[in-house]
């Protein structure tokens, strides 16, 4: 007798999900049933007590995909009317199908740009800040994270500027005054820097009630003048030419200053600027001077102190922008490196590079606690006139509360932790810039000053002709090295192991030197020399494997 086929079992259809009140008050308040519970928790504790592994083990530095393929797997631009998964299934599906698709900056080998490894309880603390939702904006929704935010930016204007045990307690929980303010990064706190800059210049007088009331147009009539200006090295950060535009400037107005051989501003040629621009004649006012301690892409430190002396003897704002740099001022060792910063007028840090913050994180300083008054804004519905809310002197309405993320992060940091931090990543540069002066195919070309360095993929039989004057800028050796260096970022960004990012320097100053070069960022405290080594081997067998013959 022939067996009966084996008649096969349905899988039990899932409930369908449907939006109604009784579905949106369950979802609003707890996970949806016991097996999302414990699926959640299986997820979370991963996050929340493995974070290294969890990352390592999801996430890798790339995947060989396309933008392109991924593009085409999110067309749907409709939000169904009822809901398409649980929350249990919508973080499996980021765990398992986004997190893969992401980049891992947490890993060793990922030292090419300024976004690195987080400590563990970063994750704790930013779980506490988006639990209790407090909007900064305004002490009624914020209350004692309003007063905590006043004293961890004293905490960090004290760093910055040095003031006295007097001034500080005056100020840290003042009504009237400010000493900073948290932004979302290091873009708007530069934008803000300038923006008290130019109210502060093109302020009242007979007639003109200031350029935040009556415009650019009526300020210019009344300061007798046909522009302002920024002045920078042309290595300055491009959120600076934003600035120049939101403010009414124009971007063309942030005029770059050459920089000299270490890629720091050129002295003689900015004080020559300025005294071209300071002629009655140029009817042209300079908004500010930016000294930068930290470029992003070399990572050098402007003279600060020599740049205090220029803006002082000449009357113009002093702006530092030390969104890298600003932590080194932590570090016993380092911290010279930054010497001067302490007479600028405004000082940027960015709290999500090397405070180590999760995004984003964003500060504004000001050594005069009344100058944000030339920013200040009410409304009788929230800033009402008489209220101390910090909202008032901000440029963003709306603020999470990272601040308390940051204070707590001091207290479990303590300045010799972050100090720790700092002269690693200075030291494992430095270590670095010698194992690539030892390799004979490789040329450094920007030595760190901070934790960046640049070098690039250029044989010794190169580099020999160039030592000789054999092989000049604009010569077409000179293409195919930036080619053959272009083509390596790439291929090591795809296959996934490791990553360094790459720019285009001008290296010295005839034309045509343009210099493509590899860029890289040494910030994350598990990155050995012995990583960095295996970066290198690996560069050198992509270019033998794939760009060769010379």
């Amino acid at each position: 007798m022939a067996e009966r086929p084996e008649r096969s079992i349905p899988e039990p259809r899932k409930k369908e999900l449907v939006a109604d009140w009784q579905t949106l008050m369950r979802t609003f308040i707890r996970p949806e049933n016991d097996a999302s519970h414990q699926r959640l928790i299986k997820y979370m504790d991963q996050i929340l007590y493995g974070l290294h592994d969890f990352l390592n083990k999801h996430v890798g530095i790339t995947r060989e995909i396309s933008l392109k393929e991924l593009s085409r797997r999110f067309m749907d631009v409709c939000i169904n009317e009822h809901p398409e998964k649980t929350l249990a299934d919508v973080i499996s599906d980021i765990i398992e199908d986004t997190a893969p698709r992401a980049v891992n900056v947490a890993s060793p080998y990922f030292v090419g740009h300024m976004t690195s490894a987080l400590p563990f309880f970063m994750v704790h603390l930013k779980t506490i800040v988006a639990a209790l939702n407090q909007n900064v904006v305004k002490l009624e929704t914020s209350k004692v994270v309003s007063v905590i935010e006043k004293q961890v930016l004293a905490k960090i204007h004290r760093v910055l500027f040095q003031r006295s045990d007097a001034f500080y307690r005056e100020h840290v929980q003042s009504t009237t005054s400010t000493l900073g303010s948290f932004v979302e990064d290091g873009t708007l706190a530069n934008i803000t820097a300038l923006w008290v800059a130019r109210n502060t210049m093109l302020s009242p007088r007979d007639g003109f009630s200031g350029v935040e009331q009556d415009g650019m147009a009526a300020a210019f009539r009344a300061h007798d003048i046909d522009r302002c200006v920024v002045l920078v090295s042309r290595l300055g950060h491009y959120s600076l030419r934003k600035a120049g535009g939101i403010l009414g400037i124009g971007n063309r107005n942030i005029i770059p200053v050459d920089v000299d051989q270490t890629n720091r501003i050129d002295l003689a040629k900015l004080k020559d600027i300025i005294r071209k621009l300071s002629r009655p004649e140029a009817r042209t006012r300079i908004l500010a001077v930016v000294g930068i301690a930290g470029t992003t892409e070399t990572g050098t430190i402007d003279p600060l102190t020599d740049i205090a002396d220029i803006c002082s003897e000449f009357g113009i704002h002093f702006h530092v922008d030390a969104a890298w740099g600003g932590p080194t001022l932590l570090s016993e060792k380092y911290r010279h490196l930054l010497s001067g910063i302490e007479r600028a007028d405004s000082v940027t840090v960015d709290g999500h590079k090397q405070f180590y913050m999760p995004m984003s994180c964003g500060m504004v300083y000001f050594r005069n606690p009344f100058i944000m008054d030339a920013i200040e804004y009410r409304a009788n519905y929230i800033n009402r006139p008489g209220s101390v809310d910090l909202g008032i002197k901000s440029l963003p309405g709306s603020r999470e509360a990272t601040s308390l993320i940051l204070d707590s992060t001091l207290k479990i940091m303590g300045s010799r932790g972050y100090a720790l931090l700092i002269d690693h990543g200075i030291e494992t540069a430095r270590a670095f810039a010698d194992e690539i002066r030892r390799r004979p195919d490789f040329q450094l070309i920007t030595p760190p000053t901070l934790n960046i360095l640049t070098y690039r993929y250029c044989p010794e039989k190169i580099q020999i002709k160039m030592e000789r004057g054999e092989i000049g800028p604009g010569h077409p050796t000179q293409k195919r090295l930036n080619e053959i260096n272009q083509s390596l970022q790439r291929l090591q960004r795809e296959a996934g192991k490791s990553f360094v990012s790459r720019t285009t320097l001008r290296h010295g100053d005839l034309p045509g030197n343009d210099i493509v070069v590899l860029r890289s960022v040494i910030m994350n405290p598990m990155t050995t020399m012995q990583i960095l080594s295996e970066i290198l081997d690996e560069q050198q067998a992509i270019v033998e494997r794939h760009l060769l013959p010379f």
